[in-house]
């Protein structure tokens, strides 16, 4: 159904968030992951907290992808094509940006997420299938991270030249900030600065020019390996920008050794900058020495991820929480009795979905170990079953198990597709002890109640590869503890055997460390007190809503970013 929710744009001020994928809801395909579930949740809590941004990013028609996964594993993909009608408004607003030499038209579809509190956030969706375009420009706001460097970087520059064009299309003029959610909206800063400067070239922009572009960015990474960042020759560059633009890039820092990394583009440019935990400051700052980075840890959108049966449980405690997520720190004061059955409804809710997707009955006695990622080497998916004789044994001798997985590869990442298979392959070995199931399409729709629903969330990133994470928090939400990696978020959210346990914590003894500190785990600690201290782990999973579902929630994110970044004394000036 389409939101039509009135709104004003001349507010005092606004504040433009820019992201390649926002994910808002399952039945709009127009987000991959982590990334974009996390703008969606920014954009939900701005409204909730009635906090003047816009969203900017572009549509997908044709999504991600969907995921097909055979009887071994093997991944295959088909284009995971959607209706905007059915869920966005047409904007009659439309604008054109030059990219190699043709003009590309730009229209838009919105969202408006209403809060709450009755606020509300539009989100513009940016659509290049006009017929007044090419057929190879209709489609570059079709695919998700799709096609080659020459689609990907025409894509960048729909989002962040055409983004701002369409804003003051709108009569967005007096924004506050531009936050640009990685480095794919980095060339929005071009876009500003060329307002600032009027008639005059770009390249004769001075220190003043700069600092007034700087005072109105902000940029957050999430990438901690320098391989993740978007990188584009410069030949490539000036072909797509032209003369102008390029001549600008080619002096650049930015753009040293003939590439263009669209990170740098945007530190360099940026007045405020963030890791997205207390981890990844640290990390990015070694990898950007020359630049002052600081850290606003991630969070997650309480009422979209808090599952029905605790959803009635919140509210018969603390009915405050959908409007203050702080509430949910009086959690700690349910009766563990309440905790438990609330958590026992959700893991129904959880082998209802599993049976209806797989034809597999998972019992609602037996222990269930979620882990659902993005199918990628360092997430290391496979790890628990380094050992699978170890595994099984443990399995007989601590306490029956049964695993639920989920996530897609990359269609272009074989040791991702290559993972799920080994993930199969170790299923098949342990069907007479071990049940495991692997759920295909992962999505938000999927996450809710496989997050809701699993006893202990389980995350093993290679370290220090995992920037932040938020899936351990949408479990925390919900009462399940996480097993995880010291790494991201866990480092802040842990408290050992009270919000959850560590894997090899203090410890840096490797991989085979790491490994025998999960089966350690799981077997002399978990599992005994899972099976045979109940009460006493219902207190854990009590301590995870009130210590971490209480903390990590976009909602003091955002109050973060509104002190630290959007209207701090940074020297902002109005537009």
């Amino acid at each position: 159904m389409k939101n039509t929710i009135p709104f004003d744009p001349a507010s005092p001020y606004s504040i433009a968030y820019f992201s390649m994928e926002v994910g808002l809801m399952s039945e709009m395909p127009t987000y991959s992951g982590g990334l974009g579930v996390l703008a969606g949740d920014t954009l939900k809590a701005a409204a909730d907290l009635e906090i003047p941004l816009v969203g900017v990013t572009l549509l997908h028609r044709k999504g991600y992808f969907l995921q097909h996964l055979d009887a071994r594993g093997g991944q295959t993909e088909s284009p995971s094509e959607w209706n905007p009608s059915d869920f966005l408004e047409s904007v009659d607003n439309e604008v054109a940006i030059k990219l190699e030499g043709r003009t590309i038209h730009i229209k838009a579809w919105r969202y408006l997420i209403k809060g709450e509190n009755g606020g509300s956030v539009p989100v513009y969706f940016m659509d290049t299938s006009s017929e007044k375009n090419s057929a190879w420009d209709q489609t570059l706001t079709d695919h998700l991270y799709g096609g080659d460097a020459r689609y990907r970087f025409c894509q960048e520059a729909v989002l962040g030249l055409g983004g701002v064009a369409l804003l003051r299309s709108l009569r967005y003029y007096n924004i506050r900030a531009f936050h640009m959610n990685e480095g794919h909206s980095a060339l929005l800063t071009l876009a500003v600065l060329k307002e600032y400067m009027g008639q005059r070239d770009l390249t004769s922009a001075s220190p003043e020019d700069i600092e007034k572009l700087r005072r109105r960015c902000v940029f957050t990474t999430h990438t901690p390996v320098p391989a993740g960042h978007d990188k584009f020759p410069m030949s490539l560059v000036k072909g797509i920008l032209g003369k102008g633009m390029s001549d600008f890039l080619d002096s650049s820092p930015a753009a040293a050794d003939k590439v263009l990394n669209m990170t740098l583009l945007a530190l360099m440019y940026s007045g405020y900058i963030n890791g997205v935990s207390h981890q990844h400051e640290k990390i990015s700052q070694d990898m950007f020495p020359d630049y002052p980075i600081n850290s606003i840890t991630n969070g997650v959108h309480v009422a979209t991820w808090v599952s029905p049966p605790f959803k009635k449980l919140f509210d018969q405690h603390m009915e405050e929480w959908r409007y203050d997520s702080l509430y949910l720190r009086y959690a700690i004061n349910i009766p563990l009795e309440e905790i438990r059955a609330a958590h026992q409804s959700a893991k129904k809710d959880l082998i209802r979905e599993v049976e209806k997707r797989t034809g597999v009955l998972l019992s609602e006695e037996v222990m269930i170990i979620g882990f659902a990622r993005r199918a990628t080497a360092y997430k290391r998916a496979d790890l628990l079953f380094s050992n699978p004789d170890r595994l099984r044994g443990l399995a007989k001798s601590a306490g029956p198990l049964q695993i639920v997985f989920g996530g897609k590869a990359h269609p272009r990442d074989d040791s991702g597709k290559e993972m799920i298979k080994r993930i199969f392959h170790a299923a098949g070995l342990m069907k007479d002890d071990i049940t495991l199931v692997y759920l295909e399409g992962y999505d938000m729709a999927l996450a809710k109640p496989l997050c809701s629903g699993v006893d202990l969330w389980l995350n093993t990133p290679r370290k220090p590869h995992e920037a932040s994470g938020t899936s351990g928090m949408k479990a925390a939400l919900n009462g399940v503890p996480s097993l995880s990696v010291l790494d991201g978020w866990w480092i802040e959210g842990h408290v050992e055997g009270v919000t959850g346990w560590s894997i090899d914590e203090g410890s840096d003894g490797g991989e085979e460390a790491e490994i025998r500190s999960l089966y350690h785990k799981l077997e002399n600690k978990i599992l005994p007190m899972y099976y045979r201290a109940p009460e006493t782990y219902a207190s854990v999973m009590r301590s995870a809503i009130a210590l971490n579902g209480s903390f990590f929630t976009t909602q003091r994110m955002l109050f973060q970013y509104l002190k630290n970044a959007y209207t701090a004394n940074h020297g902002r000036q109005s537009d």
